[in-house]
């Protein structure tokens, strides 16, 4: 059995490194316990990005959060990638390593985006393989996240949370717990987010993510420009009551505001993590699809796979 955490320290409550947030924060320094940054924002970067990044680190914990790793690719590792993902994180003292089980291109083209998985033992060990390669080169456990999606594979062999339950297992990662995905995930597919939860391994949770969402009526899209709902927020606090507790972060990438109300988004985390613990969903009706409030209404979301082919699932 890993130790909780895989041994990484909870960090408390953090949100991402934006730049519009550079001069709040080089000038009041805000009491945030620690910093998410995208990691290629940095990789190449030698100017005031990179510099501003290094002053940051001295004071607060930094953690790195990739996009284009493509752990799930068919492509060969990107060694050199790699390399100047390990000098960055050599360089700002990174307590962690993360990127998303996904492809994100194929052919040396990256799509800029996070692509589904096939779930099937085929893909689980490929992925696997590369995941123990990936480490090997960091010299340190790789964190995994799990990414929202918007369709499925008829392929698919098992549910997503087994997949992802098993890849942390047989390759020894931790894994970066996104709650806000799992709950747009849920919506978008009909399935239950808690039983999702609770099948993760929950002493390889090294973070959280909470983020908001966009709903379009047949289907959510997870696009981090706004507050945080109060399922997610249900979920989430099942998710820490499971855990025990791990680094929490708020990821707001669109429409920005201020740090501060940034800041005081993730704070209420605490309100959920000491309250007690109530099921953001009815298990009175299996088959009926998740509500999802919107405003002060409720609304019942058809499955969006009403509305594609057949042939996906």
């Amino acid at each position: 059995m890993p130790l909780p955490r895989l041994g990484h320290p909870n960090l408390g409550l953090g949100v991402g490194l934006r730049t519009v947030h550079f001069p709040h924060l080089l000038q009041h320094q805000p009491d945030v316990d620690w910093f998410e940054i995208i990691s290629e924002n940095f990789m190449d970067s030698q100017g005031r990005p990179r510099a501003v990044l290094e002053q940051l680190a001295e004071r607060y914990p930094i953690v790195m959060h990739g996009v284009s790793m493509s752990i799930g690719s068919t492509d060969p590792l990107d060694q050199i990638y790699l390399r100047k993902l390990k000098a960055l994180a050599d360089a700002v003292r990174a307590q962690w390593v993360s990127d998303h089980i996904c492809w994100t291109g194929v052919a040396s083209r990256n799509s800029h985006d996070l692509l589904p998985l096939p779930y099937t033992e085929q893909t689980l060990r490929h992925v696997v393989e590369r995941v123990r390669t990936v480490q090997e080169i960091l010299e340190r456990p790789l964190v995994l996240e799990n990414p929202s999606s918007y369709v499925t594979f008829a392929a698919s062999t098992m549910p997503e949370w087994e997949f992802v339950a098993r890849l942390a297992d047989e390759a020894d990662c931790g894994l970066l717990l996104d709650v806000n995905n799992v709950f747009v995930s849920s919506v978008n597919h009909d399935f239950d987010p808690i039983e999702y939860l609770d099948a993760i391994p929950a002493e390889r949770v090294v973070q959280f993510h909470l983020a908001g969402h966009t709903n379009l009526g047949t289907h959510l899209i997870d696009t981090h420009d706004g507050h945080v709902i109060d399922p997610v927020w249900e979920l989430y606090r099942h998710a820490h009551h499971r855990t025990g507790g791990a680094a929490t972060l708020l990821e707001w990438d669109a429409k920005i505001p201020p740090f501060p109300v940034v800041h005081a988004e993730v704070l209420k985390a605490r309100d959920y993590m000491t309250a007690a613990l109530t099921l953001p969903t009815s298990r009175e009706s299996e088959s009926s699809a998740p509500e999802v409030t919107v405003g002060r209404v409720a609304a019942v979301v058809p499955h969006p796979a009403s509305i594609v082919l057949a042939e996906v699932e």
